[in-house]
């Protein structure tokens, strides 16, 4: 199985924030969408992580 992480963009943080837990394809989804509802949060994806 296949891991995955979220990153996005936090209004008023330089750079990119990257979750620290690994989630699967599915749960990354949700995840990214309840991250995304967040205010001052932006351009949320869901990116594989590199074994």
């Amino acid at each position: 199985m296949d891991d995955y992480r979220i990153t996005w963009a936090q209004e008023g943080r330089a750079g990119r924030q990257e979750s620290v837990v690994k989630y699967s394809e599915s749960a990354a989804a949700d995840y990214a969408d309840y991250k995304a509802a967040e205010p001052g949060v932006s351009d949320v994806r869901v990116e594989p992580v590199k074994k």
